[in-house]
């Protein structure tokens, strides 16, 4: 009897020892053979999670529509409202090519960086350095450099030249089909008519440079398309500009653009908005 005690004992010994084994080399096999989802899967689960992703509405951005000027940007305020504040920080800009010559003879690592102290002024920030950056704007590109004054003969002459220089950039542009559908018809008409021809191109470019908001007069900022590249190539440009703003008041009305290019007040006229109105409705 105890011998048959003693056989089953050692039988259940030996199978308990079997099967945690069995068990052993399972958890093993497990853990060593990660079990991967199917391919199918994974694409029925990417699909909830685009759907579920599509049922979340997008926060409206508030600054979508918002124009904010040089040296500022557009933030959200704790109302949700959008505000225009003077730029937080600029990028730290590292190339050359990127250098620019204020109007107080003042190279700036950037535009970025001379816009945003002139904000800073306006808003009489304790980080402006200087209240005259009030009204700095761009000269030209590059470092400053030692430009040759322009003569008094030369000033003379520059209206002339400005005025023909306006009406081949006008007709180069309308030839390589880069000029606006609306701005084509000033053109064209100084083709037919050439009386119009010095008018019509003062004209446009007046209306192009007449940015946001179209109040009909240009500032010293929305010069810079015309003042910063001719700059070191024409160096009668800036002096020439300065004399346009006859009050002084930083900023350049249709009249004193016509008077700057000499030409009558009969002969420029306010076509601006008729110009934006077919620009709307060519859209």
């Amino acid at each position: 009897m105890k011998m048959q005690w003693s056989c089953l004992v050692v039988l259940l010994t030996v199978c308990l020892l079997t099967v945690d084994a069995s068990v052993e080399r399972r958890r093993k096999s497990r853990r060593e053979k990660k079990v991967e989802t199917p391919v199918e899967v994974k694409d029925i689960e990417d699909a909830i999670a685009v759907l579920a992703a599509d049922d979340v509405a997008p926060l409206p951005d508030a600054c979508a529509n918002k124009h904010c000027g040089a040296g500022k940007e557009c933030r959200v305020d704790q109302s949700g409202v959008a505000q225009c504040q003077c730029i937080a920080a600029c990028p730290q800009e590292k190339d050359p090519r990127r250098m620019i010559c204020s109007n107080q003879n003042e190279t700036w690592n950037s535009d970025c960086e001379l816009y945003r102290m002139r904000c800073l002024c306006k808003e009489n920030s304790a980080e402006c350095v200087d209240p005259k950056y009030d009204h700095a704007h761009v000269e030209y590109f590059g470092t400053c450099k030692n430009l040759p004054e322009c003569t008094a003969d030369e000033m003379v002459d520059f209206p002339r030249r400005m005025r023909d220089w306006l009406f081949n950039i006008m007709r180069d542009l309308a030839d390589r089909h880069d000029l606006s559908p609306h701005f084509l018809k000033l053109e064209r008409e100084a083709e037919k008519d050439l009386s119009r021809k010095w008018a019509n191109a003062a004209i446009w470019k007046f209306c192009d440079l007449d940015g946001h908001p179209h109040d009909r007069k240009v500032s010293r900022h929305e010069l810079f398309p015309i003042r910063a590249p001719l700059m070191a190539l024409e160096h009668c440009i800036g002096p020439f500009l300065n004399s346009c703003d006859v009050d002084d008041d930083h900023f350049i009305t249709l009249g004193e653009w016509g008077a700057c290019l000499e030409l009558t007040q009969d002969e420029i006229e306010d076509k601006c908005e008729d110009v934006r109105d077919d620009a709307e409705n060519d859209i």
